[in-house]
């Protein structure tokens, strides 16, 4: 790159950070206090990477000046070979650190698993994709905690939503939204015949209360007697809760807990959660053409993935991504996929800033 972006909008953010983050009242919004010192140290990384950028530009050309020099112009030609090679690859990180950050990184993550199509053996599955999440999250060290589930008779989910606690918990996860579809011989299936099946998963960013306000009056909240197992006692009171928002129509049911407050309280979550989520979709409509070059829209009618047993090989179809280390990825791990993903991410973002120009 011959010119270097412009600094100067990042130089006068990070100033701006600095300074709203030398003020003690910023520390009593902990969320708030988060995200300006994860920008601040974005900002210091761009800073940072222009500056040897710059300075390495100034070592090529004085090095130059040593080309003619009898003495050392050949070494001078090997130094400007290794400087011309770090220059490259300073300015290809600068504006990989410039490409804007996702709205909602760093924000705690829930997970919504529903059972698609295919009865019983989509139930299954979708309690496959909770484990392989479950481990996963554990492999990243992430606060986890059920929020509800409803089970099939068979022993798998008809539902289930969690929420993941962790810094990059949301930069992780937010490629898995969509229709995942398995083909394999369900364990029912006396002729050995192949099935295919399906579960949506939605992943939404846990949405701050400054973010999404819920007026009591919107709401409908009922409580009823919980079904199904639960521990001791999770029957016998009116626990569960469920929860109308008539604006939007969104319905919230939640029974995991024997307290009632508790129900309550996650059944919130989530309802602020999908709220944001709608908020965001709504907002992102007006940019539908630009969305369709990213890595999927996140619409739950999409499918993204196939997870093909009798081959052992998992398929991102958003990306002609193809694994057959499936038995692996069921286990939790999962970053093969995930950093091809934000690798995809990030050269349709690069190419897109590029195009327009590094102001």
């Amino acid at each position: 790159m011959e010119v270097l972006p412009n600094i100067d909008p990042f130089r006068e953010r990070y100033n701006e950070v600095e300074l709203q983050l030398s003020e003690p009242d910023v520390f009593k919004d902990a969320f708030r206090a988060s995200s300006l010192n994860r920008e601040l140290t974005r900002l210091r990384k761009i800073i940072e990477l222009h500056d040897s950028s710059a300075n390495c530009k100034q070592e090529i050309e004085s090095t130059k000046e040593l080309i003619d020099d009898p003495e050392l112009g050949s070494s001078a030609l090997e130094e400007i070979d290794l400087l011309n090679k770090k220059l490259e690859e300073l300015e290809s990180n600068l504006i990989l650190a410039m490409l804007p950050e996702e709205a909602d990184t760093g924000k705690n993550t829930i997970v919504e698993i529903r059972a698609g199509a295919g009865g019983d053996e989509a139930s299954l599955f979708a309690a496959d994709l909770f484990r392989m999440y479950c481990r996963y999250g554990e492999n990243k060290t992430w606060g986890f905690e059920c929020l509800s589930q409803s089970t099939s008779e068979s022993g798998g989910f008809k539902e289930v939503v969690f929420i993941f606690k962790g810094e990059d918990a949301w930069s992780r996860m937010r490629f898995e939204s969509g229709v995942h579809r398995v083909q394999r011989i369900p364990v029912t299936e006396a002729g050995g015949r192949i099935h295919t099946s399906t579960a949506t998963v939605a992943v939404l960013p846990e949405a701050q209360e400054v973010e999404i306000s819920i007026d009591a009056q919107d709401l409908e909240i009922s409580v009823c007697r919980a079904s199904g197992p639960g521990g001791q006692g999770v029957n016998t009171t009116d626990s569960a809760v469920q929860l109308f928002h008539k604006p939007s129509g969104i319905s919230v049911y939640c029974a995991d807990e024997r307290s009632q407050l508790k129900n309550k309280n996650k059944a919130m979550t989530v309802l602020r959660s999908r709220l944001l989520k709608a908020k965001q979709a709504e907002e992102n409509a007006k940019y539908a053409n630009d969305r369709k070059a990213q890595v999927g829209s996140g619409d739950r009618s999409e499918r993204i993935r196939t997870y093909n047993f009798p081959q052992s090989r998992l398929t991102d179809h958003r990306i002609n991504y193809s694994s057959h280390a499936l038995n692996d990825s069921m286990m939790g791990d999962l970053d093969h996929l995930i950093d091809a993903l934000t690798a995809h991410d990030q050269t349709v973002k690069l190419e897109s800033l590029l195009k327009n120009g590094c102001k």
